[in-house]
């Protein structure tokens, strides 16, 4: 009997302190965008993060990251059967040559939501996190990239 009162406490208090881990959570890691997939008519699937102080910020800041990093970061491949995507913009300097027409773009409500969508996403495909300070939205955007070149090279970004 005191055997089985002994484990029975023992039980009880392994699952009490296993509880009492640290909580890892996807809103302390800083994570790149991702190309997941392509489509024929120019557009490219990427799986791009927000960080923000609610849920629909953090959305809006991951397709704002995804337009941003087709721009001037370029994408890496997420698999070894797709190519990594080059930035459209090679010009080091762009960003702060230009920073009036990016901030401009990148307004809330800017010309950014024009060449990125959400609406082809799969149910389930986007993951949410959230912490006492920020929520993390981590989602699949459709980021047209011709549209956008063609955009820059109209406004005289591109050449």
């Amino acid at each position: 009997m005191k055997k089985i009162a002994f484990l029975s406490v023992v039980v009880l208090a392994l699952t009490f302190l296993s509880g009492c881990g640290a909580r890892k959570s996807q809103a302390y890691y800083d994570y790149k965008s991702k190309l997941i997939g392509t489509e024929l008519d120019g557009s490219y699937t990427i799986r791009a993060w927000g960080r923000a102080r609610n849920s629909v910020d953090a959305y809006a800041q991951a397709r704002k990251q995804a337009v941003r990093d087709v721009i001037f970061e370029g994408v890496q491949a997420a698999s070894s059967n797709l190519d990594d995507l080059k930035p459209l913009c090679f010009d080091m300097n762009a960003k702060t040559k230009y920073e009036d027409y990016f901030n401009a773009f990148f307004a809330d409500g800017g010309d950014f939501e024009k060449y990125c969508s959400m609406k082809e996403r799969r149910l389930m495909s986007s993951n949410f996190s959230r912490t006492d300070n920020q929520a993390v939205a981590q989602v699949s955007v459709c980021v047209y990239r011709t549209k956008l070149k063609e955009k820059l090279i109209a406004d005289g970004i591109l050449k």
